[in-house]
């Protein structure tokens, strides 16, 4: 029986279910829900339909050429994977297909060709679509030259509310640090103390002043010392007496 070729038809992006076989599912069944007539990823010319037809077991199929359809693996009660193959002797197969039945969905498993254009497509798409967004962004001017523009940033900036930052205390090690320097300037300027009376009275030294200003205030009086003096009246005439 020659085999229908399959790949002419995109049964990639299709699934097929039937809801009345989904609850009795195992796998000594799978095989006959596999093969019904509305499900298209199921070729009739196959040799399962020829056993099915003389009333043959399974086992026959080992016996006979052509496309066949066999139970990969079983994980009841989900999962169930079928195989067509091209079978060109008792011990001698060709594998052309892989479906998966998941809680009674059938899917078509991809091949390695179709998972690697897949990803590398999605790949491309990415990185594309991430150029695009860049060069939205970028701007140009003679004078200036390329930067970025991002408007999106800025509107979200400013719709944000502005928090005031709390002032937080110091903490220990400032504390300790300020402590230490504190100290350490005492150390290098103690401050002097005057025994007077028994009690310990501290004194502290004003600073001096310039001497220009000393020398400035020591001028000042002997200046006004050496001005003139208001002039005096003179005293009066002594007249002479009459005799």
């Amino acid at each position: 029986m020659a085999a229908v070729d399959f790949r002419a038809q995109d049964l990639l992006g299709i699934s097929w279910v039937d809801s009345n076989w989904v609850p009795i599912l195992n796998p000594g069944n799978v095989l006959d829900y596999f093969s019904e007539r509305s499900n298209p990823f199921y070729d009739r010319t196959c040799n399962n339909e020829v056993v099915k037809m003389q009333r043959l077991t399974l086992e026959h199929l080992n016996q006979m050429v052509g496309v066949e359809y066999i139970l990969l693996h079983a994980q009841e009660p989900i999962l169930y994977i079928i195989r067509k193959q091209q079978r060109q002797s008792a011990t001698q197969v060709i594998p052309m297909a892989d479906y998966y039945i998941i809680a009674g969905v059938v899917y078509q498993a991809p091949d390695l060709g179709t998972v690697i254009s897949s990803r590398a497509l999605s790949a491309v798409h990415g990185i594309q679509s991430a150029f695009d967004e860049a060069m939205s962004y970028c701007r140009y001017h003679p004078s200036k030259g390329y930067w970025w523009h991002f408007k999106d940033q800025e509107e979200r900036e400013k719709a944000k509310p502005k928090s005031k930052k709390k002032e937080e205390p110091s903490s220990l090690f400032q504390r300790h640090r300020v402590d230490t320097l504190l100290l350490d300037l005492r150390s290098k300027f103690p401050p002097t103390f005057y025994q007077c009376s028994g009690i310990a009275v501290e004194v502290k030294k004003e600073p001096e002043p310039p001497t220009e200003v000393v020398k400035q205030e020591e001028r000042e009086p002997a200046t006004k010392s050496s001005a003139p003096a208001p002039p005096s009246k003179p005293p009066p005439e002594k007249r002479a007496r009459l005799q």
